[in-house]
């Protein structure tokens, strides 16, 4: 779903520019009522979590290839705000290092892949769980849902704005049609992968799951036969782990699947790429701007051994994208320390 340069024009690249600047705006001062000190390192963990899962590819029919987006898994685990500029973390990353997305295109893929699958996932998310029993479970179900979901959403969104900026006259019913049908299947694969890690989280800590938070139903108890609420309990629910395991097992497996397993996957090309080549989107595409850094194309420049090339690449991208993460969330969470501090609340 990386959107090249070349694809958009530069009056439509300028004004998605615009809105992702503004969501990010908002969503800075979203997310500080979202971090907290517990929380805002793991809102690092899962911006790298995500790059390195979007680096396996798994293969859907026709010789094409899908990735996780990120949206509807960084909501649910850290709450929307914060789940934009995670994403918009990554697609920094991606762009400026590794040549993934072009640089012109950044307001566009950040808008598409950003925006549109937290909004819409995090919509469907909320929308499930209050019909849903309140139940971890439920939290689990809607996340696949609110997963599956949010992809073709995306590919609505690149088809409407290829519709407004498209620099090919191509067949917007042919775009359409392609872009979601196989988005569709993509999004079973990011609906998978999503419920799997919502799942293991809230299973040790449902407590640092966003998603999660005021999810048990209040006891009823019937008093002179009339329901009331039972008083809430003192003690907290005991987490199964604390939270520097979790980090570390997260950075780990982060590392390992950016480092090992993505040599295993798929090479076809993903539903962009792919429906771009078949119809003819890409014929203007332009060469990246980043096409010579020396981690172009998920790989180290000079190291010729192609398994270890992609592996280095794969640990420095995790490193990168964690370290900025973490400084740009750790900032906001200062901010909201500094918004409630005693000078500044005084009257």
């Amino acid at each position: 779903m990386h959107v090249p340069d070349g694809f958009i024009d530069a009056p439509t690249s300028a004004v998605t520019a615009v809105v992702a600047a503004g969501a990010l705006a908002v969503s800075l001062r979203g997310a500080r009522r979202e971090l907290d000190e517990r929380t805002a390192p793991l809102a690092g963990l899962v911006a790298a979590f995500i790059f390195a899962v979007q680096m396996l590819n798994f293969p859907v029919a026709g010789g094409t290839s899908g990735h996780l987006l990120g949206g509807a898994l960084a909501a649910i685990l850290v709450g929307p705000y914060t789940a934009v500029l995670c994403v918009s973390v990554v697609l920094l990353m991606q762009g400026v290092l590794f040549a993934d997305g072009g640089l012109t295109a950044l307001g566009v893929n950040i808008t598409d892949m950003a925006i549109v699958t937290t909004v819409v996932s995090y919509a469907v998310f909320r929308g499930l769980l209050a019909v849903l029993p309140r139940k971890r479970r439920s939290v689990t179900v809607a996340s696949f849902v609110a997963a599956l979901v949010s992809v073709p959403a995306a590919a609505v969104a690149f088809t409407l704005i290829y519709a407004v900026g498209g620099t090919t006259d191509v067949s917007l019913g042919k775009v359409a049609t392609a872009m979601i049908g196989v988005h569709v299947l993509i999004g079973v694969g990011e609906a998978v992968i999503t419920a799997l890690t919502v799942g293991a989280v809230i299973a040790v800590r449902p407590d640092l799951v966003h998603g999660a938070r005021g999810l048990h139903q209040r006891l009823r108890l019937r008093v002179d036969g009339v329901l009331v609420d039972a008083p809430a309990p003192t003690a907290p629910v005991a987490a199964r782990t604390s939270r520097r395991t979790l980090w570390v097992t997260g950075l780990v497996t982060s590392l390992v699947l950016a480092g090992f397993v993505s040599f295993y996957a798929s090479a076809s090309p993903d539903g962009l790429e792919k429906v771009a080549h078949d119809k003819g989107i890409d014929k203007k595409a332009e060469k990246h701007a980043a096409s010579d850094s020396p981690l172009a194309d998920y790989g180290v420049k000079d190291v010729k051994d192609a398994r270890l090339s992609g592996g280095l690449a794969g640990v420095i991208g995790v490193g990168v994208t964690i370290v900025a993460g973490t400084a740009v969330f750790w900032a906001v969470r200062r901010r909201r320390t500094d918004d409630v501090s005693p000078v500044n609340t005084a009257v």
